[in-house]
Parts: structure tokens; sequence; C-alpha cells
């Protein structure tokens, strides 16, 4: 069972890796692999389960609702344009800014896609404007967008959190300056990497290159995407500066207080909001609890505790395990989502047996996954920035490969 059970994993990331729905592939591994074991309804109690986990559901849901509603009444817009026209004046530090600018505006809009494509229309025509490669320019905004590594909404810090029987803002609270330390890092050698290419500077811009010089930031509109980061972190266990608040509350206030000052459409803000609920239901909670059923399925077959009898031998084996094994998939596959919440459903409950801690051990395996998506070719966040710079998605995955690896390798050896 043990050999089927590899033979059936191995071939749902191949699929993966061809584009096939990563859900239904999820699913239908796991459910074979119940089946072969001869427990069939573990897979479906787990998938089931999911649905109504009450510490990862609301959550997702609601951050979903929130970025919902920033994008329509543009307050992201304006946020992205406040903290990245400094960065116009200072052409010295435009690429590695480019690469920490986005990192944080990610934190806030935990959406790689659609935070590339906020900082990307006004970044990408700023770089090139002061002589930055058109590659390297989108390479340096999609280098950044593993901050959502640190946002209490990214589906994984939940789960780490229920799994470690800790609240989300004290699990991100653990890897926080093993991110940021590595974040500079790697935005510092893709500035190396620039210089050497000699891509920092010189390029002629065609004329055709739109800027945003006429775009008024309304600060008021500026503000709201933070709020409910700054709630949280007051309310954390390490600040306390205000009572301790939770996750779908902060959203909830943040959207409150954007339908208050900014004033948009009611109605229309009312539904956003619902429709990034329900897109959190169903691209988020529905892969959650697709990838649960796979991992249920490892339990039946015995893969799992044939994995961790592996890992106990060698706390290196585990330590690699969880960076780089779902930094390849997402390398590969543009998407290390599935590769974490397996690793995190199957492995990471038992990561006391070999020397780690849950919090840890689980974090790593999603940031490892964050970092890979970043040098992929296939990632949606790179293919929407390539575009918008006019150059193959292969190019960013060339300049961003050292910095990603460099970086997965810091928090490793730093977080484990």
């Amino acid at each position: 069972m043990i050999i089927a059970g590899i033979v059936i994993v191995i071939a749902t990331f191949v699929l993966i890796v061809k584009k096939y729905e990563t859900r239904f592939v999820l699913f239908i591994s796991g459910m074979l692999m119940c089946l072969i074991g001869g427990m069939l309804s573990a897979g479906t109690t787990a998938f089931i389960k999911e649905f109504t986990n009450a510490g990862l559901v609301p959550t997702i849901c609601t951050v979903l609702g929130f970025s919902y509603v920033m994008e329509y009444t543009s307050c992201s817009a304006h946020m992205v344009y406040c903290i990245s026209s400094a960065l116009k004046r200072v052409p010295i530090i435009i690429i590695p800014g480019a690469v920490i600018v986005t990192f944080l505006v990610n934190i806030a809009l935990p959406s790689a896609a659609g935070c590339a494509a906020a900082v990307g229309a006004l970044l990408i025509p700023a770089l090139i404007r002061t002589g930055v490669h058109p590659a390297m320019a989108a390479s340096a905004v999609f280098l950044g967008t593993w901050g959502s590594t640190m946002s209490p909404g990214l589906m994984f810090n939940p789960q780490v959190a229920q799994l470690a029987g800790m609240d989300v803002m004290s699990v991100i609270a653990l890897f926080s300056r093993q991110v940021l330390f590595a974040a500079v890092i790697a935005a510092v050698l893709l500035t190396v990497i620039a210089w050497v290419r000699k891509e920092n500077k010189g390029y002629v811009a065609p004329k055709d290159i739109e800027d945003s010089e006429d775009f008024h930031v309304n600060y008021l509109k500026a503000v709201m995407p933070v709020v409910p980061l700054v709630l949280l972190v007051l309310g954390s266990k390490q600040v306390a500066v205000i009572p301790e608040i939770s996750v779908p509350v902060a959203m909830l206030v943040g959207v409150a207080l954007g339908m208050l000052l900014v004033r948009p459409n009611i109605k229309e803000t009312t539904c956003k909001f619902f429709r990034g609920v329900g897109d959190g239901m169903c691209d988020v909670v529905g892969l959650i609890a697709a990838a649960a059923c796979f991992t249920a399925g490892m339990k039946v077959i015995g893969l799992t505790d044939a994995l961790i009898e592996a890992m106990k031998s060698s706390q290196q084996i585990a330590q690699v395990a969880a960076a780089y094994g779902p930094f390849l998939i997402g390398a590969i596959s543009g998407s290390g989502n599935a590769a974490a919440l397996a690793f995190n459903g199957a492995v990471t409950p038992f990561a006391n047996e070999f020397g780690y801690g849950i919090a840890e051990l689980g974090s790593m395996a999603q940031i490892g996954a964050g970092l890979g998506r970043c040098m992929s070719p296939v990632a949606g966040a790179g293919i929407i920035l390539a575009k918008m710079a006019g150059v193959n998605p292969m190019e960013l995955a060339k300049r961003n490969a050292i910095p990603t690896i460099a970086a997965a390798f810091v928090v490793m050896i730093t977080l484990l």
C-alpha cells in the first residue's frame, strides 16, 4: 500500500504541475488512497470537516471580503501609490525598494496576483523610466510577492496556528524577523544581479510606457488597507496595547471604516464584500478541504507513518523537506499551496517527534512555497508582471532564482 501511495502522490503533483484543477486532483487522489486503505469515509469526513472549521473559514472569508472592498473603493491603489512614489525620488534604491514595497503591500493584500497587478501598474513604468531593464523591473515586483507569508489572512497561518494551539499573530511573530531579514537578503541579491547584468540603469524607455504622474493620492483611502493589520498588531499578545482582537473582527472593522470614511456605493460595497467571502470559500477553503482529503488518504494508506519514521531518523531530512519540498512544487507549478497544505496536514502535527516545533515547521513549509512561486515562469503573478513589462515570464524566473533559493536557505537555518 505504501508503494501505491507513493505512486499516487507523485502522479498527483505531476497532474498539478500540468495545470489540472488542483482541488479535483487532490480530492480524487485522497479518495483513491482511502479506497485502497479500506476507509473510504475518512476522505469524505476530512473534506466536509474543513468547510465548518471555525478557526479557518471566518478568517479566510473575511480577509477576502475586505480585500475586495479595498479594491472596489480604490483604497489599495492609493496605498500602493502612496508608499511607492517616494522610490522614484531615489533611483539608487529603486530595485531593492521595489522588492520591499511589494513585500509590504502583499502583507495587507495577500493575493499575489492582485498585489502584482496593483503594484506593477505603478512601479514597473517608474522603474523603466529611471533606466531599469523591463525584465529586471518586473522581477523586482515579482520577488516581493511572498510578503503574504506574514499576512494573518493567508490560509497557512490560521492552519498552522490551529495545529499548534496558538493565535495567528503569535505564529507570525515566530518567523517575522527571519522572513524580513530574508526579504532584505533577496532584495540585495537581485540588486547585485542587476548590477552584474548592467540592467540597473541605462535602459531607454519607449514613448508608449505609461507613467502615473497624474495620479492624485487620497491619504484617507491610502491608510484604509492597513487598518486591520494595525488593530491586530496592537491587540496581539506581544504588544497588547488594546484588547486582543480576532482576524475576522479586524477585517469587519476595516470594511465598516471603509464604508464610513470613503463613502462608496453601500449596495455595491456590500456585494463586493460578500463576493469576496464567497470566493474565499470557493477558492481557498475548497482547496484546504481537498488537501485535507488528500492527507487523510496518505494517513489511511500508511504513507504518513512511513514518512514520519523516515524523518525521525534525521532532523535534516525534515528541515530540507519542509523548506524545499513546497519550494520545488511552487517553482514548477506556479503554486506551492497544495504541497504546503499536504505537508502541514500530514507531517507538521508530528513535528515534535523529530525535534521541531509545530509552528516553526509548518511556517517553514508555507514560506518555502511562497518563495518557490516567486521564481516560477507559470505563476499567475509572474505572468501578469511579464505582460506589463513586455517580456517572457521565463526572464523573471531566471533573475529571481538565486534570490529565492538564498532566502529560503536563510529562513531555514534561522527558523529551524
